[in-house]
């Protein structure tokens, strides 16, 4: 074998000019300039080091373990195919702005790479990690990073604010090897106005006014057509016995809209938060002007659609709807949070805690899970709040032993529960009252 330096490859670069390395730290304004020539409309920069990002570190450098500087992209949105209750104008404008995003991502990518500046540029959106759904599928979650680099600041809707463009925007973030000479830091007010009009408009209570989040609600309803709800749907198909077993459980419409998903880009349901927020300069002056005439042309149509709105059973979300949008017609579907592992069970309550049937509750329990996961857990229920720690703490009310697997099964519906207690696979000792209330406060 000829030896490396006889390489046709080798010697092509050795002809050419030496090899450069890249710079120890790149000139920040410059970095600025290239990202907005090539079409970012705002960007900022975070070291890696940043307090703000410590649980997001591991991550970001599990993809890309050069990572020493993140960039931070903004691309807005045109703020009225956003308004419009026609979803699939919102839609068309969330997936060409996705894609022109990406595009500048890109770019940027590029243009860094002929410097000799590795950097990697995970999506906007979609595709993501799937392998680990339904735990952590983003490799990059893009809005702390934003708030970091001065982007703005997290609204009450939980979408981030530019102090200019509002929330009508997207976010992409860049891992690049090299460090700047200076960094953004975050902006030192939040742009969101408090004014609520994102809790009047959500279809299904997602969003509360002293600043709760159902994270459940929301994805069960606005990513219907994505992950879980997708899941539920194949499932409605594998179970029926016949095409007219399936009409009776799936809508025409509602098929014709997988349909839609599946040839074009899954749509989002509402995303209504986003579309009534007035927050930005850019943005503000029209509520600003006259608020019951942006009421009426921005906020009523949204709340006045007659819609299916997507919620499991027993949730909060489906009361809130029964409640504030009873001309909305109710649709029930599992959310698609299913639990593969005792860590993803525990990890996942608080993000399917239905609080408002936690109201007159003060419950403690104490978990002891056997068999192939071996852990205690005491999670306490106080008057809509839920609180989970490791080993057992306190005085239970409940005490639950159960075998993991079992569990499990139970939790998707493949075990019967009496059976499980009759088999001494799963002993309580309190009140069963207790975990039937305990249920109700998880609904999926």
């Amino acid at each position: 074998m000829a030896s490396l330096s006889e390489h046709p490859t080798v010697q092509a670069f050795q002809a050419r000019q030496q090899y450069e390395h890249p710079p120890a730290a790149v000139d920040r304004n410059w970095l600025r300039t290239l990202c907005l020539e090539l079409g970012a409309d705002d960007v900022g920069f975070v070291e890696i080091e940043r307090s703000e990002l410590e649980s997001e570190r591991p991550h970001i450098l599990a993809a890309f373990p050069h990572t020493r500087t993140l960039i931070s992209l903004v691309r807005r949105m045109n703020r009225e195919n956003i308004r419009t209750p026609a979803r699939s104008v919102a839609n068309v404008e969330f997936h060409h702005t996705n894609h022109d995003l990406e595009e500048v991502a890109r770019k940027i990518v590029a243009a860094l790479e002929q410097r000799n500046i590795r950097a990697i540029c995970p999506a906007v959106g979609f595709p993501q990690e799937m392998d680990r759904y339904p735990g952590r599928i983003w490799v990059v979650a893009h809005k702390p990073i934003a708030v970091a680099a001065g982007m703005g600041q997290m609204g009450i809707h939980r979408n981030v604010i530019h102090p200019r463009f509002g929330n009508f925007i997207l976010l992409d973030t860049i891992l690049m090897e090299a460090t700047l000479d200076d960094y953004s830091q975050p902006i030192d007010y939040n742009p969101c106005l408090e004014c609520k009009l994102c809790v009047a408009a959500c279809p299904v209570g997602a969003i509360g006014s002293d600043g709760h989040f159902n994270f459940s609600a929301c994805m069960t309803h606005n990513y219907h057509e994505f992950m879980g709800g997708f899941n539920d749907w194949v499932e409605k198909v594998a179970d029926s016995k016949n095409a007219v077993e399936y009409r009776e459980k799936v809508t025409p419409s509602e098929s014709a809209s997988m349909w839609q998903s599946l040839s074009f880009k899954a749509n989002y349901k509402a995303a209504y938060c986003m579309a009534v927020c007035p927050a930005g300069e850019d943005v503000i002056g029209p509520f600003l002007e006259n608020r019951k005439t942006y009421l009426q042309d921005v906020v009523k149509p949204l709340q006045n659609k007659e819609e299916p709105i997507y919620v499991t059973p027993g949730s909060d979300a489906e009361e809130y709807v029964k409640r504030r949008f009873p001309h909305k017609t109710i649709r029930h579907v599992h959310n698609g949070l299913r639990t593969p592992s005792i860590a993803r069970f525990l990890g996942g309550l608080p993000l399917v805690f239905q609080r408002e049937k936690a109201t007159e509750m003060d419950v403690t329990y104490h978990f002891t899970f056997t068999g192939q996961e071996k852990r205690t857990t005491t999670i306490i229920i106080r008057h809509k709040t839920l609180q989970i720690q490791d080993g057992l703490k306190g005085e239970a009310d409940l005490v639950i032993k159960v075998d993991s697997a079992t569990w499990l099964k139970i939790l998707d519906k493949k075990q019967n529960i009496i059976l499980a207690i009759l088999q001494r696979k799963l002993q309580l000792k309190g009140s069963p009252q207790l975990l039937r209330a305990f249920e109700r406060c998880f609904a999926a």
